[in-house]
């Protein structure tokens, strides 16, 4: 009984309208195109946004692990050889990378001499005791911060003085 009822009112309502009011092709479109423009610059906007935010907590995680290995140094007369050894085990970047380290400072050895430390255009080291990086955004990384695949590395660099984008330096 209560479905014939609201089949009946359907079937009344429907033939008292003489013309349904509806949106027209035009007015979809424009505001299709409306959306798609407002979509065009937000997309843009939050890429970057959520790119500057990752590479601040970067640095942020950077600097926090670095302040852990200054501390097994004044601790330990040294700095550890591994995070490991220096109780942050593996520790990944906001891209989910692990963080990278390598300890420089040893005794009587040149940095210079010590595979894999990182260098500037120069071709100088970047730090003297320890090089402590983030591999960034693509996740590729090479030893010269002149090249490409290192622009979005968050370095550390001049010993823990600079701490940012590889491009920055």
């Amino acid at each position: 009984m209560c479905d014939t009822n609201f089949l009946e009112t359907f079937l009344t309502w429907a033939r008292s309208k003489e013309r349904v009011k509806a949106f027209t092709l035009v007015e979809l479109l424009i505001v299709l195109a409306i959306a798609g423009t407002l979509s065009g610059i937000a997309v843009p906007v939050y890429r970057n946004y959520t790119d500057e935010s990752n590479n601040a907590t970067a640095i942020t995680d950077v600097r926090r692990i670095e302040g852990v290995i200054e501390a097994f140094r004044a601790e330990r007369g040294r700095p550890p050889d591994t995070l490991a050894e220096a109780g942050l085990g593996a520790q990944l970047d906001p891209w989910g990378n692990q963080y990278r380290y390598l300890r420089l400072e040893f005794a009587g050895v040149d940095p210079k001499t010590i595979p894999g430390h990182r260098k500037d255009a120069a071709m100088n080291p970047l730090n003297a005791d320890f090089d402590l990086y983030s591999m960034g955004k693509d996740g590729l990384t090479t030893v010269n911060l002149v090249a490409p695949m290192s622009y979005d590395d968050i370095v550390r660099a001049n010993n823990g003085t600079y701490v940012g984008l590889g491009s920055e330096y």
